[in-house]
């Protein structure tokens, strides 16, 4: 097996990834890339004042670039005769275009190699997309000359869309879109995550930009990645984690109920991290709001991440992966959780105007700028959900979005109300 990888921006060598004899993984950055004036740590975690980072920061953030489910990381391990807990070993064969700007090749792999385009026909896309819907281990398609690897639990796959083609690439050549088909337990969840997306952008919360597409009789959400720009030279990796990758938690436990951050320690780590702490702060608790007032229940540290430049600059990225409970009748909001406490509460129904002041507290943040926030942002969800509603022209012809819009403005409605709103 690979006893060592390296690690890319472009075709600047960052650093190296070594397999130890007892299993554990460490990194060692390059002198020339410390020295840079344009460098960047690959984490939080693992600042470039330091040359040496051990196991217990790096580990977590290399299981934090693959996929956050058993399914695929055991029939990827089939595939690459590698073990499914060994996130190296998987890496060496999918790590080529990760999450963020960083690129993991094998010692013997040219960066620079420009890599080609598997072209593919509206029937390709739809060909992927079933596979997806019959077995949400095949992100991958047998022949793929590319190695991506996507981060999460959802099926999911990631293309090239150079504008009027979707591809798929290989070599130096980057994805930048993904296309999820939805949660084959829940009706429309494609056409739901794109509603909500639009909802958090209309309330002035960045979030990732979608829409969603037919390919066939396949329907899938296409949301276009936030870590890459189109430039005059082409497309460009832009560096991110997650919040469990800079806090060096495990995808295992990115819940707070299983020993995963919470919203003091996401907090905690804007203020010590971002270059616009109390702008971040602010977006990241207009967040736990607007995932309260629609009944998001996954909205756990892995669904947050930072978007990390050069000189240090680190920002809070756009949201991602948000999905509203309310339309679905079999998930009462009398039962439902958030994955994340507020005030000490993970029930939705458990959480009014004393929770949000409490939580405000932990935080060190005036309470009732808090709880005015909350009811202001609750207030504002109804016109925005119907303005949204009627953006979205044929994408909003499925019938759940309008079971979600009304129901997220019945619970806006409430949110307000047990705020003090009038």
């Amino acid at each position: 097996m690979t006893k060592e990888l390296h690690v890319y921006v472009g075709s600047n060598r960052v650093g190296r990834l070594s397999a130890l004899r007892d299993g554990r993984v460490d990194l060692e950055y390059d002198a020339e890339w410390q020295s840079r004036s344009d460098a960047y740590p690959l984490s939080v975690s693992m600042p470039l004042t330091a040359r040496h980072h051990r196991a217990a920061v790096v580990e977590p953030f290399l299981w934090g670039l693959l996929p956050d489910n058993e399914r695929i990381l055991e029939r990827w391990a089939q595939r690459f005769q590698v073990s499914a807990r060994n996130a190296f070993a998987l890496l060496a064969h999918v790590g080529s275009d990760c999450a963020g700007a960083l690129r993991i090749l094998e010692p013997s792999v040219d960066p620079t190699q420009s890599g080609s385009v598997d072209w593919l026909d509206e029937a390709g896309v739809a060909e992927r997309l079933r596979a997806l819907r019959a077995d949400i281990s095949a992100w991958r398609a047998a022949a793929d000359n590319g190695q991506f690897s996507l981060a999460g639990a959802q099926p999911k796959t990631a293309l090239l869309f150079d504008g009027k083609r979707w591809g798929v690439p290989s070599g130096a050549t980057p994805t930048t879109h993904i296309l999820k088909p939805g949660i084959l337990d829940l009706d429309a969840s494609a056409e739901n995550e794109h509603f909500c997306l639009a909802l958090a952008r209309e309330l002035g919360i960045p979030a990732a930009l979608s829409e969603v597409l037919r390919f066939e009789d396949q329907i899938a959400i296409v949301v276009e990645r936030y870590d890459r720009q189109s430039t005059d030279a082409g497309i460009v990796r832009v560096h991110q984690e997650d919040i469990c990758q800079a806090l060096s938690v495990h995808p295992a436990n990115k819940y707070e109920n299983e020993g995963g951050p919470s919203a003091r320690a996401i907090v905690d780590l804007l203020r010590d991290v971002s270059s616009a702490q109390k702008e971040d702060v602010r977006t990241f608790l207009s967040a736990l709001i607007f995932n309260w007032v629609v009944a998001g229940p996954d909205a756990h540290a892995k669904n947050y991440s930072l978007l990390i430049g050069a000189g240090g600059q680190c920002r809070l990225a756009p949201l991602y992966d948000l999905a509203s409970a309310l339309p679905y009748t079999a998930l009462p909001i009398q039962k439902l959780k958030l994955a994340m406490k507020i005030g000490g509460k993970y029930r939705v129904r458990d959480i009014g105007r004393h929770q949000w002041e409490k939580l405000a507290g932990e935080l060190g943040l005036d309470a009732a700028l808090v709880s005015s926030m909350a009811r202001d942002l609750a207030v504002r969800v109804p016109d925005a959900a119907n303005k949204v509603l009627e953006q979205l022209g044929d994408n909003g012809r499925h019938p759940l979005l309008r079971r979600l819009r009304d129901a997220t403005e019945e619970r806006a409605k409430h949110c307000a109300i047990i705020l003090g709103a009038p």
